[in-house]
């Protein structure tokens, strides 16, 4: 892997770097994203993501732990460039605090139905409209941890390789599988697997724990304030809620995504 030292924030490369990290139309352009930190890299590099360009501080990160990760992105991309910068100019790029001396520059994979790879008895989350990447990022962290097969967000109001996605999702984005597409579409499309399609809906609704979830399902949930349309409605095979015993009527997403996911494990599994 070739190596260059970079040490001005007027750098072509630093400043490409940075329009990256903040504008959703310069990583579309480019079909490049930034992912920041050990773990984060190191979810990215073994889901096969291949990387462009890393940027180090060697005063930050353990030269071991470097150099695995460099081993590993020559692995998927010899042409890879390692830049390395001195921690004053790393502050400056780092998207987050408390960073970990290491970030890159990674290609964009196009996130099609076709592409997933179901069990033979799927658990899928679907995600109708919802906009904010840390609503998105914990819910594919609770994906990852009840082993869903997949994540699909339908007619999605945010960038999948927006860095507070990826940074709230722990490197969840990489380790779940993940697709977009329109929601008429999804529907199409579970319907010919025979997926069970269970919305979460307060109207013309059972609770959730009395619905049957060990076959093939898809959970479906979309925004706090407006729910889901009447596409999903009419397609559902359930609608499912979750017991509001206060004043409010809603969960935020991510927390009814995690109920309802570990409601099919507990079904499943039996834990």
């Amino acid at each position: 892997m070739r190596t260059e030292t970079v040490t001005s924030a007027q750098n072509a490369k630093i400043k490409a770097l940075l329009a990256l990290q903040e504008k959703s139309r310069a990583r579309k352009e480019a079909g490049l994203f930034v992912v920041e930190g050990r773990r984060e890299l190191g979810h990215c590099l073994d889901a096969g993501f291949r990387p462009r360009t890393l940027f180090a501080c060697p005063e930050i990160i353990p030269a071991d732990e470097l150099q695995a990760l460099v081993e590993q992105a020559d692995a998927l991309n010899p042409d890879c460039l390692l830049i390395e910068l001195p921690a004053a100019l790393y502050a400056k790029v780092a998207y987050r605090e408390g960073t970990e001396g290491i970030l890159a520059e990674c290609e964009q994979r196009e996130r099609t139905l076709d592409a997933l790879e179901l069990s033979d008895n799927p658990l899928i989350v679907i995600l109708e409209s919802v906009e904010k990447p840390g609503n998105l990022g914990a819910v594919l962290r609770s994906a990852d941890a009840a082993g869903a097969d997949a994540v699909i967000l339908c007619d999605p109001l945010t960038d999948l390789y927006n860095p507070n996605l990826i940074r709230a999702s722990l490197g969840g984005i990489f380790s779940c599988q993940v697709a977009a597409a329109p929601g008429e579409e999804v529907i199409t499309w579970l319907k010919a697997r025979r997926i069970r399609i269970l919305t979460a809906q307060l109207q013309d609704s059972q609770w959730y724990y009395d619905t049957e979830m060990t076959g093939p399902t898809a959970l479906v949930m979309g925004t706090e304030s407006t729910g889901l349309t009447d596409a999903w409605r009419r397609a559902a095979d359930a609608h499912i809620r979750i017991p509001m015993l206060g004043r409010l009527d809603s969960l935020n997403v991510s927390v009814s995504a995690a109920i309802l996911l570990f409601e099919a494990v507990r079904q499943r599994h039996g834990r």
